[in-house]
């Protein structure tokens, strides 16, 4: 298969987890004799410096023409210290998903087996939780209108949902849950929000089309608690676009680091794979920022192509480096010379050798990661 991508690595971290995300991806083109071109475009603060413009439209018009997008981390402290700047680094990842349709987000969150003791929370509590996260996208607060009075004291963000923006990201959402255990939990905040009123009609009535799946509900305060509380509960959660972000965040929690978190972010046409993570912007170069959320964001974007065997490759490699601890230093104690590259070293070789099993900890050292 030729796939063309589009690389968006950003800001912060971006371009340093992106980069080991592109060279799995290489040694997966190699080893199943795949031609993966790769095509790079400006965002976010990366974009405002060069073309004064946090989405260019020479960024939206590459994605556009590639076949996907894998995207790196966006935002800036220099904009963060400053909340009145009218053009932000955010605004290029909002503009993007709403220049691709990009409506529905999907984000697992599983609890390796290998790092249950990395998470705050008690094992007996996390172990076994997986989870799929479907998030919508392109709706709600985050795109609905802004207005703040002239004299600066009064603001307000229009909050706004069509039944179809329900629709689709809910028949997607029963849809997963029929190939899982097939259970749904809506989480909004329907005791209050119209909103939330109008999405638990939508799903209610969806859900006679899908008599195998069964649908709860769950207001936000009460999920954000039982996320914690008992992770193991839920399969697939639906919900709408702000609760889905900090439910995501949250769920970092269960795993032991926002590291881990992939996602991908697809729409009728195009489709965009992402971390979680922000820009972390106070590590950048400084070769500690977790790659795995980047590469099992490659790993959905081979699943999307129905490229199977090549995403189950990756993850058990990435499955293998948090066995022998390959991993940067929010999650691991035992070596303290693993680093962003290293990780991303280590996955590649065991692609490139799936068969071999130990480790040779001289060449880590030595910077490199050979299978022997």
């Amino acid at each position: 298969m030729e796939l063309n991508i589009a690389i968006l690595p950003g800001d912060g971290i971006g371009p340093e987890v992106t980069a080991e995300a592109v060279k799995v991806l290489k040694a997966i083109g190699l080893a199943f004799e795949h031609t993966f071109n790769f095509k790079y475009g400006l965002v976010g603060a990366a974009a405002i410096d060069k073309k004064n413009d946090p989405l260019p439209q020479e960024t939206i018009a590459l994605c556009k023409d590639t076949d996907a997008v894998l995207f790196g981390a966006i935002g800036d402290t220099a904009y963060d210290r400053d909340p009145d700047a009218k053009v932000r680094p955010e605004q290029g990842l909002l503009g993007i998903r709403k220049a691709l349709e990009l409506h529905t987000n999907i984000r697992p969150v599983i609890a390796y087996d290998d790092l249950l003791t990395k998470s705050s929370l008690k094992v007996k509590q996390i172990k076994d939780t997986n989870i799929l996260i479907y998030r919508e996208l392109t709706g709600g607060i985050y795109f609905g209108d802004r207005n703040l009075s002239e004299d600066g004291t009064i603001a307000s963000d229009v909050c706004e949902y069509h039944r179809y923006e329900i629709e689709r990201i809910a028949h997607a959402a029963f849809k997963a849950a029929q190939s899982r255990k097939h259970k749904i939990t809506l989480v909004d905040k329907a005791n209050v929000l119209e909103t939330s009123r109008l999405w638990r009609r939508v799903v209610k009535d969806l859900a006679k089309q899908y008599p195998d799946v069964d649908l709860n509900f769950l207001y936000i305060d009460n999920a954000a608690v039982e996320l914690i509380m008992n992770p193991k509960q839920f399969d697939v959660i639906l919900t709408e676009n702000m609760f889905g972000d900090i439910l995501s965040e949250e769920a970092s929690v269960i795993v032991g680091s926002i590291g881990l978190l992939a996602s991908a972010s697809i729409g009728d046409t195009f489709a965009m794979f992402e971390p979680i993570h922000g820009a972390c912007s106070n590590v950048k170069n400084k070769g500690v920022a977790n790659p795995i959320a980047s590469i099992l964001s490659a790993a959905m974007l081979l699943d999307h192509f129905n490229l199977s065997d090549e995403a189950a490759l990756i993850r058990e490699a990435v499955d293998k480096s948090l066995k022998l601890h390959i991993t940067t230093p929010d999650l691991n104690t035992k070596y303290d010379n693993i680093t962003t590259s290293k990780v991303g070293d280590f996955i590649e070789d065991f692609i490139n050798n799936p068969e071999e099993t130990n480790l040779n900890f001289t060449n880590i050292h030595l910077g490199q990661s050979t299978i022997i």
